[in-house]
């Protein structure tokens, strides 16, 4: 973990593990279920390390969709300079998970399909897989902003009728 990156009075504590994308959703409750303003961290280890462009997108990419920064930080993506690893650090206000994913899938899998894979596959298929990330997010949220929105309407007691 780069130096520092703890603040004081608080500590990282390993929740899960995921070696694919769909197991990060494993993680997702998880998060869900932590109170609003608890800081979240998630370290992301990589067979070779990310683009600066890539990892400059994706912290561009996570501030433009609201994503908070924690209080007295000014950047969501560090790298790690030991390991090809990152860490994404946000601030809980609702459930972030699924569009961090989203993102991740969006900016890292040219990565990680390797730019040569990537570069091959016809514009077609980069759109169908950027339209399927898009509607799970999509999905995701509307999941949650139901469960979270919509409120049983109280009914009155006793009242003329």
């Amino acid at each position: 973990m780069p130096n520092g990156m703890v603040p004081p009075g608080y500590t990282a504590t390993l929740i899960g593990s995921a070696t694919t994308y769909e197991e990060l959703n494993t993680v997702t409750p998880l998060e869900e279920g932590s109170a609003e303003g608890t800081l979240m961290l998630m370290r992301l280890d990589f067979a070779e390390y990310p683009s600066a462009e890539a990892l400059s997108k994706l912290a561009a990419d996570l501030e433009a969709a609201g994503v908070p920064t924690w209080p007295g930080y000014t950047s969501i993506v560090y790298q790690e300079t030991e390991a090809p690893s990152i860490y994404i650090a946000w601030q809980k206000g609702f459930a972030w998970m699924p569009i961090i994913i989203g993102i991740l899938v969006l900016t890292l899998l040219p990565t990680l399909l390797g730019a040569f894979i990537w570069w091959l596959l016809p514009q077609s298929i980069k759109d169908l897989i950027v339209a399927m990330v898009n509607f799970g997010i999509l999905f995701l949220m509307m999941m949650f902003m139901s469960k979270v929105m919509v409120k049983e309407p109280k009914r009155l007691e006793g009242g003329k009728g």
